[in-house]
């Protein structure tokens, strides 16, 4: 397979990670839109993920992510009742060339910006609820 137009990001070390690089370099067809997360880009996402304001720019970020690299997000609550931050799951799905710490690193910075700005657990706890739109 020829190497894509655009910086790659570097392998992880032996033994370190579970991320399948080699293989999705090795797949024809295969999505390597994920290898443009270099080390460097990782942390301005981190960054970006940490200064989330609101629910809307949290979606936004979340279908770019999707749109751009091809991570899936999948934000919920717990099926008992929320009683803290706790309550609100933040998982990656995992794919071909997704770094095990990337994937640690993202649900760690959405949840970083949730308890500095609750509001957006307050909207994520409304969304479908009776008290939308209000």
């Amino acid at each position: 397979m020829s190497t894509p137009p655009f910086p790659l990001r570097t392998e992880c070390p032996p033994g370190a990670c579970v991320c399948e690089r080699d293989a999705l370099m090795r797949t024809p067809g295969g999505d390597v839109r994920i290898l443009r997360l270099t080390r460097e880009e990782e942390k301005r996402l981190v960054q970006r993920l940490e200064s989330l304001t609101s629910l809307a720019d949290l979606r936004h970020l979340e279908q770019r992510l999707f749109e751009q690299l091809g991570v899936r997000l999948t934000i919920g609550t717990s099926p008992n009742e929320v009683r803290s931050l706790r309550g609100i799951t933040v998982l990656v799905q995992e794919q071909p060339g997704l770094c095990r710490k990337t994937r640690q690193a993202i649900p760690a910075a959405i949840k970083k910006s949730m308890e500095r700005h609750p509001e957006i657990v307050y909207a994520l706890l409304n969304a479908g609820g009776l008290f939308e739109g209000l």
